[in-house]
């Protein structure tokens, strides 16, 4: 058994997510995996979220994760997805643009 609880409650809440950029594009690569690395798990650590394991590749995202039972898991996806995404754009400007030229 875990030794995560609540005031009444043991839990053990372990996710396996897959998530991918628009379009599947092969982007995640080099200095930007880093990137990815590093922005979730700072914004895992603000929910109080652990990463059990993970892994970036080229063209999608595998996180296993332990979630509080207090916290929903399409909540915190919707903030890990939107936060991230912003965060990478701080630290990305030419990610943002509309029209991609690798077409």
């Amino acid at each position: 058994m875990d030794n995560r609880s609540l005031s009444h409650t043991r839990w053990k809440c372990q996710y396996h997510i897959v998530f991918i950029p628009k379009y599947r594009k092969r982007i995640l690569y080099g200095r930007l995996r880093e990137d990815v690395k590093e922005i979730i798990s700072t914004l895992c650590k603000y929910r109080k979220v652990d990463i059990i394991a993970g892994a970036v590749c080229k063209d999608h995202v595998h996180l296993s994760v332990a979630i509080p039972p207090k916290e929903s898991i399409s909540d915190f996806m919707g903030y890990l997805k939107g936060k991230s995404t912003l965060m990478i754009y701080d630290r990305h400007p030419e990610l943002q643009s509309k029209w991609d030229k690798a077409f």
